[in-house]
């Protein structure tokens, strides 16, 4: 019997435990580094950190230009689907109108002489292809031909109509899927910019110019711990020497921003992303600019650096995702990023990519 006995299995101990043991905790070490979660990469000096955060901060602008760009089509796209359903349906009345007029006159024709082809198409759930029918042109008078091939046009503009709609609604759906793969991209950005932030303590924040690292990111307002304005001379300077009173007028309202949150998406009047300031700042001056820094830079006259005028805008990064407003002195107001609010910055804070000047 003692052959049949099963052999024993051997419990995990000793040395055998601590290899399995090892071998786990290698293993969830290599899957926390691969999702991003580990602490494997080394202790950061806060220039360091400064510097990560500076980039994140560039390449969370750029996605919000891109999702700018894809806000405004999405927007036109809206705007048009409206329009062309709007018309669908005027047209439609119309059609309504001239279907009861045709069967009014089948019918006044039917108690005279019988059934008119009219009143078919008056009744049919086709009268497009009833149309069609050639023997229907041979039998009508003259006033119900005219009346069938209007009708038969309103049918096509229709038709038209209806597929123009559809094509607008297929545009607004592909906008609305960029705007939400660049918001997940800047939400992203933002997120790990904080969370690199919030290795650092409040006062080595305060050191390399961040703000409160518990302030909100992503499409909520942030306010840094000024308020942007302390130690600023009064715009008169400025507006001063701005080259018209459009200029001067843009200006003036971009000091009256100081302090305001960045807000990626933002347009005013309480909060701004950089190319919503530039373009809430002309807005109010009654200049028209278009929304994105890419289509900023083409609005008006280029100009070079040595000629840079107050009201002039200005433009920082190889991929013009940045602008500022410029005042002069080789100052800007512009709204940086979502640790600090609308403020005074030098023109040299940023890599140069060029100006414009819109009036």
């Amino acid at each position: 019997m003692a052959a049949h006995r099963k052999p024993r299995q051997r419990s995990l101990g000793g040395q055998t435990a601590r290899t399995a043991f090892t071998l786990a905790l290698a293993g969830a070490a290599t899957a926390t580094a691969f999702d991003g979660t580990g602490q494997a990469e080394p202790n950061l000096t806060p220039a360091q950190v400064k510097a990560k955060v500076a980039k994140l901060y560039q390449e969370a602008e750029e996605a919000t230009e891109k999702y700018n760009g894809a806000q405004e089509k999405a927007t036109a796209a809206e705007q048009r689907l409206k329009n062309l359903r709007d018309e669908a349906a005027r047209k439609e009345e119309k059609l309504n109108s001239a279907r009861e007029a045709l069967g009014s006159m089948a019918a006044a024709q039917y108690r005279s002489s019988g059934l008119d082809p009219s009143v078919q198409l008056a009744l049919s759930d086709d009268p497009d292809q009833y149309l069609d029918g050639a023997a229907f042109a041979e039998r009508a008078g003259d006033r119900q031909s005219a009346a069938v091939t209007r009708f038969r046009g309103q049918l096509r503009e229709i038709e038209q109509l209806r597929g123009a709609a559809h094509v607008e609604l297929a545009s607004l759906r592909t906008r609305q899927a960029e705007l939400n793969a660049h918001k997940k991209t800047i939400t992203g950005k933002l997120d790990a910019a904080r969370r690199l932030l919030s290795r650092l303590t409040a006062a080595e924040r305060s050191r390399i110019g961040e703000g409160d690292v518990a302030t909100p990111t992503g499409d909520r307002a942030s306010r840094a711990s000024t308020d942007g304005r302390t130690g600023l001379p009064a715009p008169g300077s400025a507006t001063a020497d701005a080259p018209n009173s459009r200029a001067a007028a843009a200006v003036s309202y971009a000091y009256s921003k100081l302090g305001s949150p960045y807000v990626w998406g933002a347009t005013g009047p309480n909060a701004f992303d950089c190319s919503g300031l530039v373009l809430a700042s002309y807005r109010s001056a009654g200049v028209s600019l278009p929304r994105t820094t890419y289509a900023q830079i083409g609005a008006g006259q280029r100009v070079s650096r040595s000629e840079l005028l107050p009201g002039d805008l200005v433009f920082f990064y190889s991929g013009i995702t940045h602008v500022g407003l410029y005042i002069g002195n080789g100052q800007m107001i512009h709204a940086p990023n979502p640790s600090a609010p609308v403020r005074v910055a030098p023109i040299d804070e940023m890599p140069f990519a060029g100006a414009t000047r819109v009036v």
